[in-house]
């Protein structure tokens, strides 16, 4: 008796065509970033020719010069938040921490006496163990970031009151500090040097992201923490340095805003961390962590900066300014869990 063999049937071109390949979807995701960036950058323009036309004195050199110069501290509390959250994670002591920099800056320059790069490099150190605080308490004692922050933000924000006795330290004796913020390296120009200062740290900021093995490690945790640490790269001290680069940026803020108003106020900060927040995610970083750009935050800040302006200028009452504000950051969030899901399906 012969065995008739039956044949075997084809397969299903549909079950065993290979998904997209890798550079495919790199390609991708690069496409719908630059999208995110040039709708940010679009709803900028937008603002400024709206206030533009409600207000002329919105354009006026003078205004777009004190625009430019509010980014810079938004700005720079941004580019050290874009870091945490790209991770995953959240950073709400960026605004007290930042006061308490500038605190030190003041009792390094008046109360010690040092010259003032002295003062400057103490306002990034400072800031710099603020961020290595914030990143021991998450990554080694795994507290959750939103808790651990939020705990450092009151630490922060009482030392900065301790330290300078609940008083402003003004800098009378320092001579030439405040020229770090408001001077200007050409005569007539408008432009300040604290805004050459936050572009110029921005674009340090970007090439790190791009470049380097900080850059790279905090793509990788944010997008899957587990996974990076299966594959042998220490999350934990990788993080503690995330965070400590973040917090060095809080304290340059610090410095900025100290040589800006050429005085340390002590209960300044509260408020610049949802602010800050908010540009970072208007840039088109993902709450949810893995994405994420500098030049997008960039634009980010520069949206809050321009909205808070003119709504000023405008003459659109404080209280009415806080609402505009606080709708802005949940359309911003908004908009974030619209693009994961997007992202997700």
């Amino acid at each position: 008796m012969s065995i008739v063999e039956t044949p075997k049937p084809k397969e299903s071109k549909a079950l065993t065509a290979p998904s997209s390949p890798p550079r495919v979807q790199g390609l991708s995701l690069r496409l719908r970033s630059s999208l995110q960036q040039l709708l940010a950058f679009g709803s900028l323009i937008i603002l400024v020719v709206f206030f533009g036309v409600m207000n002329s004195r919105f354009l006026l050199p003078g205004n777009l010069s004190d625009i430019l110069l509010s980014t810079v501290v938004i700005g720079l509390l941004a580019l050290g938040a874009t870091f945490v959250i790209i991770t995953g994670g959240i950073d709400l002591s960026v605004g007290t921490g930042m006061s308490l920099c500038s605190v030190m800056v003041g009792v390094v320059l008046t109360y010690l006496g040092l010259p003032m790069w002295a003062g400057v490099v103490g306002g990034i150190l400072m800031g710099a163990l603020i961020g290595a605080v914030n990143g021991f308490l998450i990554s080694f004692l795994k507290i959750p970031p939103f808790i651990a922050t939020l705990a450092t933000m009151l630490v922060c924000q009482g030392m900065a009151l301790v330290v300078s006795g609940t008083k402003p330290i003004y800098f009378t004796g320092t001579e030439g500090f405040s020229n770090l913020a408001l001077g200007k390296p050409i005569a007539g120009l408008v432009v300040p040097n604290a805004v050459f200062i936050f572009f110029a740290v921005a674009t340090i900021a970007g090439v790190v992201m791009s470049k380097t093995l900080l850059g790279r490690y905090t793509f990788s945790i944010g997008s899957n923490e587990e996974a990076t640490a299966l594959s042998g790269i220490n999350v934990r001290s990788w993080k503690l340095w995330i965070y400590t680069a973040a917090g060095a940026f809080t304290g340059l803020a610090g410095v900025i805003i100290a040589a800006r108003l050429n005085s340390a106020q002590p209960g300044q900060g509260m408020g610049y961390e949802l602010q800050a927040i908010a540009a970072v995610v208007i840039g088109g970083t993902s709450l949810a962590g893995g994405k994420g750009s500098i030049v997008g935050t960039v634009i980010g800040a520069l949206i809050m900066s321009v909205l808070t302006n003119g709504l000023r200028v405008i003459s659109v009452p404080q209280e009415w300014q806080n609402v505009a504000i606080g709708v802005v950051i949940l359309v911003a969030v908004y908009l974030d869990m619209l693009r994961r899901k997007e992202a997700a399906t």
